[in-house]
């Protein structure tokens, strides 16, 4: 099966063609990504109307660009899938009407699938790939989740964040830190160079006894930090402070992570979502789990942010296990709130 998937829930229009056969790994046929990331700096975040505009104008043009590089047509693809939420509204009916038009057009199936599922899967598509049963961490600047996975569509909440998501917690962080947007990964670029022991910085909830999280006390206390350090503020403290804030992260993520794997009785970790590149958490995560004697399995680094891939890859691994058929009638809605669980109730 070659599935076109197209991706546009925020500010990075993504799309890809991916192959699967039974009885062997799925292959990535071709893949290409626009980040809206430069646009949006100029207002420090993303602006939903412009990034829906954004997209219109990428999308086409980035298909033609992933067929074009993998040497497939049109008419070699099977089924056409698009990211149906959670996500900004005008943004995912983008990626939805095009996909739904496209497959109405080459009179092929398509298919809506859950962002965060796509985010899940996503470890599939890399070398080695985990098997089933396995602990998940989703980490990105929108969700910080902890679940168990038990096949596709079978999930299980295990903890999540009560308030800010730890990609939420780098950018708040950074922008604090004069550093703009998007801010996540410039801290982490500045934390190679700082101290992290240099501020005492607090690990919201790390001994609560449960797996939920919470950044937005941490962002506090960095925004009284940075005000003690004042405005003329050497290069080194700015450094330290980011160490700092990073090292905070990180302890509280792997600490959760590492104890719900521990709990499961699995020794396999997947960890995805665009935070999920960060170094130090996967030095911190791949330490820690070989103490276990556990594994940690991550996508590619390219797919760690969103991107058409696991999309594609998503909605192939559903239809293969009968899950989910594709729809032909031209009809499509889009969920800019859609709870994971939602898609576990429905396998069961």
């Amino acid at each position: 099966m070659i599935v076109l998937g197209f991706e546009s829930s925020c500010d990075e229009t993504g799309v890809a063609l991916v192959e699967t056969r039974p009885g062997a790994a799925p292959r990535l046929l071709g893949e290409a990504l626009h980040s809206q990331a430069e646009m949006h700096a100029e207002y420090g975040g993303v602006v939903p109307e412009l990034a829906s505009r954004d997209h219109i104008r990428r999308v086409l043009p980035l298909a033609r660009q992933v067929l074009a590089e993998s040497g497939r047509t049109l008419a070699e693809v099977d089924l056409v899938a698009y990211t149906r939420g959670p996500g900004l509204a005008g943004a995912l009916l983008v990626g939805a009407g095009v996909a739904v038009a496209l497959g109405a057009a080459l009179g092929r199936p398509t298919f809506g699938v859950h962002h965060l599922e796509g985010h899940l899967l996503s470890p599939f598509l890399a070398d080695p790939a985990p098997t089933f049963p396995f602990v998940a961490l989703l980490v990105s600047g929108g969700h910080t989740q902890l679940m168990r996975v038990d096949a596709v569509g079978s999930y299980e909440l295990l903890g999540e964040t009560i308030d800010d998501a730890a990609g939420e917690a780098f950018d708040k962080s950074a922008k604090l830190l004069g550093l703009g947007y998007p801010g996540g990964p410039a801290l982490s670029r500045l934390a190679e160079f700082g101290d992290a022991t240099a501020f005492a910085l607090p690990r919201p909830l790390l001994h609560s006894g449960d797996l939920d999280f919470s950044f937005a006390g941490l962002k506090t206390a960095v925004m009284t930090q940075q005000r003690k350090l004042g405005t003329n503020v050497c290069e080194q403290s700015r450094a330290d402070l980011a160490a700092s804030t990073q090292a905070a992260i990180v302890d509280v993520l792997s600490a959760k992570a590492l104890r719900a794997l521990k709990a499961s009785g699995t020794k396999r970790l997947v960890v995805a979502g665009g935070v999920g590149a960060n170094r130090r958490l996967r030095e911190t995560l791949d330490a820690g789990a070989k103490k276990l004697g556990a594994r940690v399995f991550y996508p590619p680094l390219a797919l760690c942010t969103d991107n058409g891939a696991m999309i594609a890859m998503a909605a192939a691994m559903r239809l293969e296990r009968g899950l989910a058929q594709g729809s032909t009638d031209g009809a499509f809605d889009v969920r800019p709130r859609w709870p994971l669980d939602e898609l576990s109730a429905a396998a069961s």
